[in-house]
């Protein structure tokens, strides 16, 4: 019945023409990595307030709109998904994690990764073994490879980078640009905390990195010391 609610709320809230605007955005057309998502037309600060106000959305509840055709259903499920996850024990975080990595195959844009997996998949795994993200990174789906990387944001943010490190040397050749812009934006985010320990990974590794990687890395770097890396100079 609350799914029930929610789903009406939503529809009068989208929006015809944003949802054009956003199924272009998102590259939904045939051969591009979102292929075929439907949008309704609405944006984060309007799912966000939905959070609030529904706030006894069960996790049990949360695959309905999860599994949900629109792509706006399903970043609102991951949202009440990652509130669960901030307010839960320790049972319910695992229950979190669990549904979360059991249904990657509905968190498949880039946004519903960003969003999401540093709140759950790094926060659970950041105090446990974390081979599951290396299997993550090995995965044919794009989209489990970038929740291999992008968990690590809440790894960074402890300052502990050994995984951003190991995962991005694993996703070095990955032929998809999205992974090289995620991998690159990793790669920037260790080297806010810690430049000396970026520049050492980019020294050994910039000759074989992509150069969308390579700019994404290097991005808040000196003028020259950018021209070195890209000129390939260093």
């Amino acid at each position: 019945m609350r799914i029930d609610k929610i789903r009406t709320k939503l529809k009068l809230a989208a929006d015809a023409d944003k949802a054009k605007i956003l199924q272009r955005f998102f590259k939904t057309g045939k051969g591009e990595y979102g292929e075929g998502d439907l949008f309704l037309g609405i944006q984060i600060p309007t799912l966000r307030s939905l959070v609030k106000e529904f706030p006894d959305i069960t996790i049990d509840e949360s695959p309905e709109l999860l599994q949900s055709v629109y792509h706006e259903e399903r970043m609102l499920a991951l949202l009440f998904l990652v509130r669960a996850f901030q307010k839960g024990d320790e049972k319910t975080k695992k229950k979190v994690f669990d549904l979360y990595l059991k249904n990657t195959s509905y968190i498949n844009n880039w946004d519903l990764v960003d969003v999401t997996a540093p709140h759950i998949v790094g926060a659970w795994l950041w105090d446990k073994e974390r081979k599951v993200l290396y299997k993550l990174a090995e995965s044919k789906r794009l989209w489990e490879r970038r929740i291999a990387i992008i968990s690590t944001q809440h790894f960074i943010r402890k300052k502990d980078f050994g995984d951003t490190l190991s995962i991005s040397k694993t996703l070095l050749n990955d032929k998809e640009n999205l992974m090289h812009k995620a991998v690159g934006w990793m790669l920037r985010e260790v080297g806010n905390r810690n430049v000396e320990t970026e520049e050492t990974f980019l020294i050994e590794h910039y000759k074989q990195m992509p150069r969308t990687m390579l700019r994404y890395a290097i991005e808040k770097f000196s003028e020259k010391r950018r021209h070195e890396f890209l000129e390939r100079k260093v």
